[in-house]
């Protein structure tokens, strides 16, 4: 009996929860709407009040079947309540985290490569950072999170205006021939988007698989819209609890995917992929020494403070990120692809589409000839393991000791020796599972 009252009231709190947020929503519908900018990018109204209205039709009648006793279909009826519960019109939204040479690239692909319902932007944070590097904003680290956040919130919305207003030079008439890396979003390689081309329109970053004139932004927000599944990749947000706004947007169905990497491999791919940028640390490792105060460590021991903070937050699961966190090792990845995949479609509640499958079956298994240095084409495997024979033991030592409790939390052992640094046999991996 106990069960049962429990159950009752869950559902009672449930249903007081949805009439609120249909209020809220309602509000912050109007609001936004007399916010519009008649100069932003065209996107279509959401609306949820069918939504709702379906959540509480389905609470009150569970409610009437549990006063009843009727227990007999309960799981049937809170299947098609939980599928009704999301605000976000049925639409879901992936954020993939990550820094610099973790791989994130490569494992964007994954989404990149679903197919038709899928909507992915690589990196258009870069506009945003690119243009406040040397301003005020670009250095206060709460203001710049906030600014990230609102962007991202905008694209996942397919509303492009708040990224216009960062990239250089301006967007005409929400025309663009400088988006960052376009050519690595298939949405918006493909018809509609796909324009003709323009005779003597320079596209630094243009579509590889076929030829289209300058990004029309206004068609990229349509065919965002038309899309069930929305994902962004990015880098540059360093802070995790800085996206909390954003996750409990209402409009929003948000999962996010952290993705790390040992950061002895992050530093000695950053030395091959950075090179000019990475010139003091090759001096330290001829020199055999590495000075701890200089400004060169403590930046790297901030990177690892900031991912280890965030990945503290995510895995601590507050109640504004419960069930919508996880945390995936590059390593592990690179070791099960496909298992690797399976388990993050099934986090984010996306059908794992065939196009993705072979696409990691394909860009798994290829020859040492086929990889570059920001190829998605990687034999997997091979690829976790190739920094231990790039990086002097010096280096790795410095690493060990100003990234030291980042190694524990994510689960990679440290090494005392240069011989057991490159002995393959010997694995620098815990088994560790993460939730």
């Amino acid at each position: 009996m106990k069960t049962k009252y429990a159950i009752v009231f869950i559902f009672i709190v449930a249903l007081v929860i949805i009439e609120k947020e249909s209020n809220i929503i309602s509000r912050v519908s109007d609001k936004l709407i007399q916010r519009q900018n008649p100069q932003q990018t065209p996107q279509t109204p959401l609306d949820y009040s069918n939504n709702t209205n379906a959540a509480l039709n389905m609470l009150k009648l569970l409610l009437s079947k549990l006063t009843n006793g009727n227990f007999s279909d309960l799981s049937e009826d809170q299947d098609s309540l939980l599928g009704l519960s999301s605000l976000s019109g049925g639409r879901k939204h992936i954020l993939l985290l990550a820094t610099t040479r973790t791989g994130s690239s490569f494992v964007g692909e994954f989404f990149n490569q679903h197919g038709e319902s899928m909507f992915y932007l690589f990196e258009p944070l870069w506009h945003v950072e690119r243009m406040l590097a040397s301003s005020a904003e670009g250095n206060n680290g709460t203001v710049l999170g906030g600014i990230y956040r609102d962007v991202l919130q905008g694209l996942f919305l397919c509303d492009f205006s708040p990224l216009e207003r960062f990239i250089s030079p301006s967007p005409q008439e929400h025309v663009t021939a400088s988006l960052f890396r376009r050519e690595s979003s298939v949405s918006l390689c493909e018809e509609p988007v796909c324009t003709p081309v323009i005779k003597d329109v320079f596209e630094r970053y243009h579509c590889k698989t076929r030829r289209c004139g300058p990004l029309n932004l206004t068609l990229a927000a349509e065919s965002c819209e038309s899309k069930q599944y929305h994902a962004v990749k990015t880098v540059r947000v360093r802070q995790l609890d800085s996206l909390q706004p954003l996750v409990e947007d209402p409009r929003l169905d948000i999962r996010i995917i952290q993705l790390v990497r040992d950061p002895r491999a992050i530093l000695a791919s950053r030395m091959v992929a950075f090179s000019s940028k990475y010139r003091t640390w090759k001096t330290w490792a001829l020199d055999g020494q590495v000075p701890e105060d200089d400004e060169e460590v403590k930046r790297l021991k901030g990177n690892c403070d900031h991912i280890r903070m965030s990945a503290e937050v995510g895995l601590s699961q507050p109640r504004w990120l419960r069930g919508r966190y996880m945390l995936v090792r590059y390593e592990d990845i690179a070791r099960y692809p496909m298992e690797k995949a399976q388990e993050m479609y099934r986090f984010t509640g996306i059908p794992f589409s065939d196009k993705a499958r072979d696409w990691i079956v394909r860009n798994t298994q290829t020859t040492q000839g086929a990889s570059g240095i920001y190829s998605t084409q990687k034999n997997s495997s091979e690829q976790a393991e190739k920094w231990r024979f790039n990086i002097p033991f010096t280096l790795a030592q410095a690493v060990q000791r100003v990234c030291g409790p980042t190694m524990e939390l994510f689960g990679y052992k440290f090494v005392h020796d240069e011989k057991t640094l490159v002995n393959k046999s010997i694995s620098l991996l815990e088994e560790k599972v993460f939730y």
